[in-house]
């Protein structure tokens, strides 16, 4: 019974992380994962086809190599597919990232890279100035 109970929660891990890791706004399709595990390690043999089974409970007990290749892919540690404490942690940290990356925060801090002190202090009273306008609240470093 324990196995029974284990193996959806593979499922159910696999296809957060497949739902949260987002390259360009979007979720990655099945195939595309499949295809850059094979452009890693062309030995693995694995298929959208077989992504889709393992994330709708339909196939179970993937090698320990597809694991380690997926959390590898996704940058979890292995034990996310095995820890609840990890696997909550680390899909808290994805979630965050992606809402960086919808709300363009990695664009606006890769034009500030560089910039002097005095720049990085007028583009903050830029967007302090923006936020009022839009009624948001102060930003508390």
């Amino acid at each position: 019974m324990a196995a029974e109970k284990n193996e959806p929660v593979l499922a159910e891990r696999l296809d957060s992380l497949f739902r949260s890791s987002r390259p360009e706004g979007r979720p990655w399709t099945n195939d595309e994962v499949a295809a850059r595990l094979k452009e890693a390690n062309p030995k693995l043999r694995v298929s959208g086809a077989y992504l889709s089974a393992l994330r709708n409970g339909k196939r179970e007990r993937p090698s320990r190599e597809l694991l380690m290749a997926l959390a590898q892919f996704f940058g979890v540690q292995p034990a996310y597919f095995f820890d609840q404490g990890y696997a909550d942690q680390a899909l808290t940290q994805l979630a965050l990232l992606d809402e960086l990356h919808q709300a363009g925060v990695r664009s606006i801090a890769l034009r500030a890279a560089g910039l002097p002190p005095e720049s990085l202090n007028a583009v903050m009273s830029v967007l302090d100035e923006i936020r009022k306008l839009q009624g948001l609240p102060p930003v508390e470093e």
